[in-house]
């Protein structure tokens, strides 16, 4: 159950002249997918032109941080989003996964000087990911919204 906090909507504000990639596993790709179009059509709303949006394909959650600091440093990023997903198991193997994941997000951000959305959910099952990759709940968009949000500061 999600908080009455989160269904606030935020204002589009003018990211127009932001340069802005996303990064997304395809580990899980029919979640990541929707994320991602979550990402985009967020990018879309706010004003960031099509030409200054890079996307990359990572094959998991764990490559993600790489996949950031590429696309930040080869395109001069203002700003950039991961999306993953990472789904319990029967180890916990997740709990290195996401905690990898979120320790290499945060050292990108920081080193590279750019906000870094965190789009990485983690979930117990697939009905938990499918609800937060898909309508108002999508990951994908909200994490977008926090690197545009930083990135205009």
């Amino acid at each position: 159950m999600q908080r009455k906090h989160y269904e606030k909507e935020v204002k589009p504000q003018d990211a127009s002249k932001l340069r802005v990639g996303i990064a997304v596993s395809d580990f899980n790709s029919d979640i990541t997918g929707a994320m991602l179009e979550g990402a985009l059509a967020t990018l879309k709303a706010w004003g960031v032109a099509e030409c200054n949006i890079r996307v990359a394909h990572t094959y998991g959650s764990f490559e993600l941080p790489f996949a950031c600091a590429r696309l930040a440093k080869k395109h001069r990023l203002d700003a950039v989003v991961a999306v993953g997903c990472i789904i319990k198991g029967e180890t916990r193997h997740d709990e290195y996964l996401a905690q990898a994941a979120a320790q290499g997000l945060t050292t990108v951000s920081l080193a590279m000087g750019i906000p870094v959305g965190f789009g990485v959910i983690t979930t117990n099952d697939l009905a938990q990911a499918k609800a937060r990759s898909r309508g108002k709940a999508n990951k994908g968009s909200e994490a977008t919204v926090a690197a545009l949000q930083a990135a205009l500061l």
